[in-house]
């Protein structure tokens, strides 16, 4: 990881982390919206506020583009079936209605990571985006917590086709936290995301956008 990164995923973690190992501390209303905000930084909007799953957004400076961030919250799915479904490509496949390709072009068995393709549909009369990035998870057992992640990346074995718009500016982090152990059932996750689609999305397809995307981060195992 790169030096932001690791910094990121430090504030994350403080913020999630118990008052003592093994103990899970449930962020109240107030501390879930101190959660989203970094002194210094620009401020998140709330733009969805339900029991189990909130999303936030701030503007990225000097552009049209928007960063997001999500927290969300299980009671009835173990942490590693939520973290085994975000890495699971095939079954992707399977429940995600948007994939038109989700493939695993490389692995690097040294540092666990690996280097996605993944073509997904926008609304008509949009192009679809194809990505490619590449990933990286760990699970930290003295912590307690399982984090994910992703960047964009180019590929040499995946040059630009030309029914997609490649998407070259995306990541993501997320830091999954057990309310208990990994293998019992409740969790909290917090996701921080951007990317770059190029293009303006009218009112309408920012709808849809945030409905699927909520659907596609809180998929249900069972």
């Amino acid at each position: 990881r790169s030096a932001q990164e690791m910094k990121h995923m430090e504030n994350i973690s403080s913020l999630l982390q118990g008052s003592s190992p093994g103990e899970y501390q449930r962020l109240d209303p107030k501390s879930e919206r101190e959660a989203v905000a970094v002194p210094g930084e620009q401020p998140w909007e709330m733009i969805m506020d339900k029991k189990h799953f909130k999303l936030w957004r701030r503007p990225i400076e000097g552009t049209h583009l928007y960063q997001y961030r999500v927290f969300g919250s299980y009671t009835d799915v173990t942490p590693r079936q939520f973290f085994n479904v975000q890495l699971d490509t095939e079954y992707r496949k399977k429940w995600d209605s948007l994939v038109i390709k989700l493939d695993v072009i490389e692995r690097d068995l040294a540092t666990g990571s690996e280097v996605i393709h993944w073509v997904t549909h926008f609304p008509y009369p949009m192009y679809s985006r194809d990505y490619v990035y590449v990933r990286r998870y760990s699970v930290d057992k003295e912590n307690n917590l399982m984090v994910l992640v992703s960047r964009a990346v180019e590929h040499p074995s995946v040059p630009e086709d030309p029914e997609y718009v490649r998407v070259r500016t995306y990541e993501s982090q997320m830091v999954i936290r057990p309310h208990k152990t990994f293998d019992e059932n409740g969790f909290d996750y917090l996701l921080t995301y951007s990317d770059n689609p190029q293009t303006v999305f009218p009112r309408y397809c920012v709808s849809w956008m945030v409905s699927s995307g909520e659907s596609v981060l809180v998929v249900r195992v069972h």
